[in-house]
């Protein structure tokens, strides 16, 4: 009979829910306090006063979930700074690479560009553990500003025939800057890349993220439209 202690299991321990929540929430909450900072500055720009008022109060709502967000990071044993930070920057170059030229091309990025950003969040959710995919469910839901932009463009689209067009070669730029966005986050992200596998498991989960992402961008330019 030998004296020797058994062999430890192969399986590992289950993560704990911060350690797969966290790096998401900390994307997410520096997302959001990108978007304020880009509603804000929206709402200074917009050309008349109903939308000044519509983009403050979005810019407002972003700023109240990037509480919410900072709020579950506290929960889980997290500090809200040190989760965003590894994401601070992450926009720099999409911003640099899609300036706008006009108010349409301005309220296309907003809806279209950062919409793959917030469609991407949501795949990843659904690994998070029910309490951290209910606060991303949450922050990620419409507050109307999908409408407020559908409503805009189709009245200028209504006043210039020749907008369209110029819009859906537009959309088509950004979302191939914005899956860019993605495919840079995953390779920079280990992290990020673990939670994906949990919430797509199975064969390529990235093949079927991307599938995924340009299939939510077709259905937005189809709301508004826009030939994808």
């Amino acid at each position: 009979m030998s004296d020797s202690a058994p062999d430890a299991p192969d399986t590992a321990a289950p993560a704990a829910p911060g350690d797969l929540a966290l790096p998401l929430l900390g994307m997410i909450a520096y997302f959001q306090l990108a978007a304020f900072t880009r509603l804000a500055a929206d709402s200074g720009l917009a050309p008349t006063l109903t939308q000044r008022l519509s983009l403050a109060g979005y810019a407002r709502n972003a700023l109240n979930r990037v509480d919410r967000v900072a709020g579950r990071i506290v929960e889980l044993g997290g500090d809200p700074q040190s989760a965003m930070r590894p994401f601070a920057g992450v926009l720099v170059e999409f911003d640099e690479r899609t300036e706008p030229s006009t108010w349409s091309e301005r309220l296309l990025k907003s809806y279209v560009g950062y919409g793959v950003a917030d469609d991407f969040a949501r795949v990843l959710a659904e690994g998070l553990d029910p309490a951290s995919r209910e606060v991303v469910d949450e922050v990620m839901s419409d507050d109307g500003h999908g409408a407020t932009v559908v409503a805009a463009l189709e009245a200028a689209g209504a006043d210039d025939a020749t907008l369209s067009p110029r819009l859906a070669l537009w959309g088509r730029r950004l979302v191939g800057e914005s899956l860019g966005v993605v495919q840079r986050v995953l390779g920079a992200h280990p992290e990020v890349v673990r939670l994906l596998a949990g919430a797509l498991p199975g064969d390529e989960p990235q093949s079927r993220l991307f599938a995924r992402l340009t299939a939510e961008h077709t259905r937005r330019m189809d709301r508004l439209g826009l030939a994808a």
